[in-house]
């Protein structure tokens, strides 16, 4: 079992480097739900933390529909990121008819490679789960982080559960959105899921603090099953 910690700042990388958890995903700009960090930052935390730091790759706010200057921007951000030595990047791009920007995806992927990709939560912005896993996979993507298009994993539990049956082993699925000590074992319980990701909050606050405790006992739910 692993847990990934989405981290806004070094302070809450190093809390949940210590308390155990498994994966930072890295982001700036917590009030759009994250954008690509700053260089410095990428480079700082893959200085001092012992685990991998995937750097999440959005130009923006906003909605995940990006034009060709986007693009260029991103694949600037994502060569930065391999030169770096990242291990992998977290990101996502949707079509206009709300569907996965598959060919677009792979382009991501490829520019990583070979960093994995992650592709965030986009996902959960389709209007077809079943369509938009096998758009994901075909992309090239290695695991695809969703709430089960709800508002949280523990409401969209059932639905993680029929798209982790029907990855089948293709890509992981790895259940985010609301993911807390209180619920994690029986998200576990209800999904099978071999990955989670939260960002270690008991509530969130204007510095956006990953929280020990919280993060520790997220560890030994886990480490429990």
């Amino acid at each position: 079992m692993l847990l990934e910690i989405c981290a806004y700042n070094i302070q809450s990388c190093l809390v949940a480097n210590h308390a155990g958890a498994s994966r930072i995903e890295l982001c700036a700009d917590p009030d759009v739900g994250g954008t690509t960090p700053s260089y410095g930052l990428i480079q700082y935390a893959l200085e001092h933390l012992s685990i991998p730091v995937f750097p999440m790759i959005r130009t923006r706010g906003g909605n995940f529909i990006y034009d060709h200057h986007d693009l260029a921007i991103m694949k600037k951000d994502i060569l930065a990121c391999r030169e770096l030595g990242c291990t992998g990047i977290a990101t996502g791009i949707q079509l206009v008819n709300g569907r996965i920007d598959k060919h677009n995806l792979a382009k991501l992927v490829e520019w990583a490679y070979p960093m994995a990709v992650t592709c965030h939560k986009v996902f959960d912005r389709t209007t077809d789960a079943q369509q938009a896993i096998e758009d994901v996979i075909e992309a090239g993507c290695s695991r695809i982080l969703t709430s089960g298009l709800k508002p949280t994993a523990l409401e969209g539990k059932d639905i993680l559960a029929e798209l982790i049956s029907q990855a089948n082993g293709r890509i992981i699925i790895m259940p985010g959105g609301g993911v807390r000590s209180s619920n994690i074992a029986q998200l576990a319980a209800g999904t099978s899921a071999v990955e989670y990701h939260s960002s270690g909050l008991i509530s969130k606050s204007t510095d956006y603090l990953a929280d020990q405790h919280e993060i520790e006992l997220m560890v030994q739910s886990l480490n429990k099953l």
